[in-house]
């Protein structure tokens, strides 16, 4: 099916089954207009065939020579420019009257040391383990200052040997 852009007149071919009985949107190519296409009658095709086979020679249409253009659709200008001093200045801490050599000192006086997670889990293990093993070394003195913490201890080291255990038949047997 060959269908005609309504506002710049140009053609396109579509296939048949493209477009069905309740219509469809299309676009043209060119000039971005959009029209609701329906399909052409079976009459209207044999009527063009006629015509083609009769070798008609048509008139010569004047085009209109004015082309219809789309409007340009302008940008919405922002209220802030993005690259102001003041805006940089405010959002970014970025001035742009510095000079370089202050921009260089001033970035190594802000510089951060940061560890990173899993070396803040490696420090808290290491400090864990050397607490637990103090604890373990003044477990005598400390269950005679405090007679109740000795079965607090005294759990808390069963668990942490059956945790052991159990890590070093996970390990061997895996």
């Amino acid at each position: 099916m060959i269908i005609n852009c309504q506002s710049c007149e140009k053609k396109f071919v579509v296939p048949d089954a493209a477009i069905t009985s309740e219509g469809r949107v299309v676009q043209c190519g060119s000039c971005g207009n959009k029209w609701k296409q329906f399909p052409l009658n079976r009459e209207i095709k044999t009527q063009i065939k006629n015509l083609d086979s009769k070798k008609i020679e048509k008139k010569p249409q004047i085009r209109n020579q004015i082309k219809k253009k789309k409007p340009i659709k302008k940008k919405k200008k922002r209220e802030i420019d993005l690259y102001s001093p003041e805006y940089l200045a405010k959002k970014h801490g970025i001035n742009l009257n510095e000079t370089v050599s202050n921009l260089k000192s001033k970035s190594n006086t802000n510089k951060r040391v940061s560890f990173g997670f899993y070396a803040n889990l490696l420090i808290l293990i290491v400090f864990l383990i050397f607490f637990l093993k103090l604890l373990y070394f003044f477990q005598d003195k400390l269950i005679v200052l405090f007679p109740f913490t000795e079965t607090y201890l005294s759990l808390l080291f069963e668990i942490l040997t059956n945790f052991f255990h159990f890590w070093r038949d996970f390990v061997t047997n895996y």
